[in-house]
């Protein structure tokens, strides 16, 4: 462990984790988020009493709880003193013991379900989630990042997950948001099956997006402003939740019939104090093509944009 804890704050978390079905509880939640549905599903036991032990490890901070509609989610936290103890107690666990392998085996039960029922859905779409899924778009998103840390990372209306998993080597930390729950389970399970376990979804509303002012690094808009009816409101809200010195990258098809101007793209970014750092035009299949551009937000008031 690289931080360290006030004595209370460490026992109480020591004292959550010193029991058996808590510690499988902890191992079973490091791989992703879960319903209480599927966690007693893969523990084996009766929901009120795996309620009672998941809610015994959020009060010591070794999971955190969030509520998506009707389902609440668990999961290990990516970040903090408590998610330094989770993994240093979970590594201590020989992935040979028997209780913790019919664990693993009844969690990809699970998983493979997740995966049915995502794949069912994509099935009933017209047209697929993504608008442009084409590699010369991922190359052109990777080139315009470089090497460069993104530290915490949001992706606004993440569709599939794609970004995520496209950039998630590069992250501290990385989160989607899409309005859609059945997106949000198809992301859930690409990210997954992509052992992604830094990555995590959210619900929320792209207008009014549920983080508070200056909480990301970076930010990525991929084919959400040609669908939205107020674009510019999009990057408004982008722009206030990305830190002083952050990167907003907006992708998008080209002007078209069903696309969006370069030039009205960057000026709704100059409209929100960005800078336009790169802009790059990517040519794809049937004559159409998208559009990249990369802006930072100054790191102070007195700073001039790039």
């Amino acid at each position: 462990m690289t931080m360290t804890q006030r004595l209370p704050d460490l026992l109480r978390a020591l004292r959550a984790i010193a029991e058996p079905t808590r510690l499988r509880l902890l191992a079973v939640c490091r791989a992703g988020e879960l319903t209480v549905g599927e966690i007693t599903r893969i523990i084996g036991q009766s929901q009120p009493r795996v309620s009672r032990h998941l809610k015994l490890l959020c009060d010591a901070g070794l999971l955190e709880r969030f509520r998506e509609g009707h389902w609440v989610f668990y999961r290990v936290p990516t970040r903090g003193h408590e998610a330094e103890l989770a993994r240093a107690v979970l590594e201590l666990l020989s992935p040979d013991d028997e209780t913790a392998r019919l664990d693993r085996q009844r969690m990809n039960e699970v998983m493979d379900e997740r995966a049915r029922l995502a794949s069912d859905y994509l099935d009933t779409l017209h047209e697929a989630p993504q608008a442009v899924p084409d590699a010369q778009v991922d190359d052109a998103i990777v080139r315009a990042f470089g090497d460069a840390p993104l530290g915490n990372l949001l992706d606004i209306g993440t569709g599939s997950g794609r970004i995520l998993r496209l950039l998630a080597s590069q992250a501290e930390q990385a989160t989607g948001v899409d309005i859609s729950s059945e997106m949000l389970m198809v992301a859930r399970t690409n990210l997954h099956a992509a052992g992604l376990h830094h990555c995590t979804v959210r619900h929320g509303n792209m207008y009014k997006l549920p983080f508070g002012n200056a909480s990301f690094d970076t930010v990525t808009v991929d084919q959400v402003l040609s669908q939205a009816e107020e674009p510019a409101l999009v990057l408004t809200e982008a722009a206030r939740i990305l830190r002083p010195g952050g990167s907003l990258l907006v992708v998008d098809v080209a002007a078209g019939a069903d696309g969006v101007e370069a030039d009205d793209m960057a000026g709704w970014l100059e409209a929100v104090g960005l800078g336009c750092a790169h802009i790059e035009h990517v040519q794809l299949p049937r004559t159409r093509s998208a559009t990249l551009l990369l802006a930072h937000k100054a790191s102070s008031v007195g700073d001039v944009a790039a």
